[in-house]
């Protein structure tokens, strides 16, 4: 299910303590099982928060432990790790990204070319496969922007394997349509269930773990559990995780955008806030949902960050900033980050500068540093 809490920090604030109360003490138990629209949820449906950083995940990752205890937290904890993790990994293979956008412009290509493509994708996007499961997740996908995380995983599965389509348009799909659509963790979950991410070993959705894990909800006949994993010519290559930028002592206009909306807890050292502005750059055909989302998100936050720095705060314009220099957060590879001004600062977030640097491998070494990262 979809959060029914406007987007916005105090919202978020409240599903977090909501679930913390609630459906927290059991998450290691029943995180797997999808029990469809309308069920109370078995994750945090914190996602769409995080993604805007309307929470961080530092704040979301403590709160956990304090409730339950490091053992307690310790699945919660690592799964709000991994979305850490594929933002540092993006960061150090950004040819993920570009090579995600590359290829999808080829799926495009192909699909105006290729009549029985076009038809297969133009089913499966609509929820019209006649697969069982897969369809119901689709029409879940239009009409919500959400899918439980297992029903992403197995929908994603069967878009590549059984009906062997493009998973760059998967992505694309779900980018467009998900409230909590992240460019980072969606790229590279769909790279990981293609086999892509860790090379030779796809994630293939299996008739029997759907029917145990939907509660008997769904039993889809005709999948293929056995197709082989995707490949590529060259996996994307590794780079140095760029330097952030120190803000300078003096007068800054602060820049917020869709990746970093917790302007009250930036690393701003000496600097002080004169101006703010916000840039608004929604994922590449945005569905009207998503879109609203994202401005309110946005509009949130210049709130807040007008009445923590004392100074106007409004969307960008021509000219908004003056000669003041630009600081801004950090954004990771995807439609902020294409947009920036050349010339801005970035600032980095201390959680960021100490996790992200470990994600250039696979998530077990990340995994591995979570206790000292959390004592930090």
């Amino acid at each position: 299910m979809p959060p029914s809490r406007p987007m916005t920090r105090a919202a978020g604030l409240e599903a977090l303590a909501t679930f913390l109360t609630g459906p927290g003490a059991a998450y290691a138990a029943s995180r797997n099982t999808d029990r469809g629209p309308g069920a109370t949820p078995t994750t945090s449906v914190l996602s769409p928060y995080l993604r805007r950083r309307l929470l961080t995940e530092e704040e979301v990752a403590r709160a956990a432990q304090s409730a339950f205890g490091i053992p307690g937290a310790e699945r919660f904890v690592s799964e709000v790790f991994w979305r850490t993790y594929f933002k540092g990994h993006l960061e150090t293979h950004p040819g993920a990204w570009t090579g995600y956008r590359e290829g999808l412009a080829a799926a495009r290509t192909r699909l105006a070319a290729e009549p029985g493509l076009r038809r297969t994708y133009e089913r499966a996007a609509a929820g019209r496969t006649g697969l069982d499961g897969f369809d119901a997740w689709a029409g879940q996908l239009a009409e919500e922007g959400w899918l439980h995380n297992h029903a992403r995983m197995w929908f994603a599965s069967i878009w590549i394997f059984t009906l062997r389509l493009p998973w760059e348009l998967g992505a694309d799909l779900f980018l467009r349509h998900l409230l909590d659509g992240d460019p980072a963790s969606n790229t590279l979950s769909w790279r990981w269930v293609a086999g892509l991410h860790t090379r030779g070993k796809p994630y293939r959705a299996r008739r029997d773990n759907i029917r145990q894990y939907t509660e008997g909800r769904h039993d889809p006949a005709g999948l293929d559990e056995g197709a082989a994993p995707l490949e590529e010519d060259m996996p994307p290559r590794e780079v140095p995780l760029a330097p952030a930028d120190t803000p300078p002592d003096g007068a800054i206009a602060l820049l917020l955008h869709l990746d970093d909306l917790h302007p009250e807890s930036l690393p701003l050292g000496p600097a002080r806030v004169v101006r703010v502005g916000g840039l608004l750059a929604h994922a590449e055909g945005a569905v009207d949902r998503v879109r609203a989302a994202d401005a309110a998100a946005l509009a949130d936050a210049l709130t807040r960050a007008q009445a923590q720095f004392g100074c106007p705060a409004m969307p960008v314009q021509d000219g908004w900033a003056g000669d003041l220099p630009v600081v801004t957060a950090w954004a990771p590879a995807g439609p902020s980050a294409e947009v920036l001004p050349r010339d801005c600062l970035r600032v980095r977030r201390p959680w960021d500068s100490r996790a992200w640097p470990l994600a250039n491998r696979g998530f077990f070494r990340l995994r591995s540093a979570i206790p000292g990262l959390m004592e930090a």
